[in-house]
């Protein structure tokens, strides 16, 4: 069972003592920070809707990407990103043998380097999968990426001997992988928080991204290998919901305020 979430816009550069491994589509990362380092710090500001010094730290960041970094300017994916999903996620407190699972069964999705693994060396960068950054094979990244995502997804769960994603990305990211090309059933799980004031359960975006990221770290720590095993899913007092659930998308629900 393969398990897929998104990058984060903020990073953790800290030192990492551990061997990392090359991106899958590490030409196409190269291929498109060229494409984003010829790009005016005015359009590139406008890409992402960047403030000024946010626009000027990543420009510097493309002209800096290295088609063959040195192990130095590089961080294993998993432990770089640092968003909401990330704190979910807690990569860090895995250990060895955890972080091997997850490198086998746990994908990140991402705007610059396609599909990453979690120890896969990444450079400092920020490109969102929604970007409409134009190359030669289309408007956007959309267009960029194709059937690459879908068809490294498959290549890996025919690995695994499974036929099962569970889906803990986001529909930005999501969206790149296309639906045509991938083979796989696709469950997405929902997390709700009930604030009993009787309009029913609802999405708040950042506990919902911490929960997809707490998912994806309760998959790992409990090698679970068919989707009947999320439903076990309890952290941070979230409880499933059959009544409010279909097969391909369990509702988890808890508390609001969170505990």
């Amino acid at each position: 069972m393969l398990v897929t979430i998104s990058p984060a816009k903020r990073l953790d550069w800290s030192p990492r003592d551990m061997v990392a491994t090359q991106p899958e589509f590490q030409e196409d990362a190269v291929r498109l920070a060229k494409t984003a380092r010829n790009l005016t710090l005015g359009k590139l500001k406008g890409l992402m809707d960047l403030s000024d010094d946010l626009a000027r730290l990543n420009r510097d960041r493309f002209q800096a990407f290295a088609a063959a970094p040195q192990a130095e300017a590089t961080r294993p994916a998993a432990l770089a990103f640092a968003g909401d999903t990330y704190q979910g996620l807690e990569a860090a407190s895995l250990d060895a043998d955890e972080l091997a699972w997850a490198q086998d069964h746990l994908r990140i999705l991402s705007g610059l380097y396609g599909v990453l693994r979690p120890l896969d060396a990444i450079q400092a960068y920020r490109l969102e999968m929604g970007s409409r950054m134009k190359t030669r094979r289309g408007k956007n990244l959309y267009d960029y990426w194709r059937d690459g995502p879908a068809k490294a997804l498959n290549a890996q769960a025919e690995a695994l001997g499974s036929d099962t994603l569970i889906n803990c990305a986001s529909q930005e990211y999501f969206g790149a992988v296309s639906p045509k090309a991938l083979r796989l059933r696709i469950i997405t799980p929902q997390f709700l928080e009930d604030k009993g004031d009787g309009k029913g359960p609802k999405m708040v975006s950042f506990f919902a991204k911490k929960a997809r990221g707490a998912m994806a770290r309760f998959i790992i720590q409990n090698r679970l290998s068919t989707p009947d095993g999320i439903l076990d899913f309890d952290t941070g007092g979230y409880a499933f919901d059959e009544k409010a659930s279909t097969p391909d998308s369990p509702v988890f629900v808890r508390p609001y305020p969170s505990p």
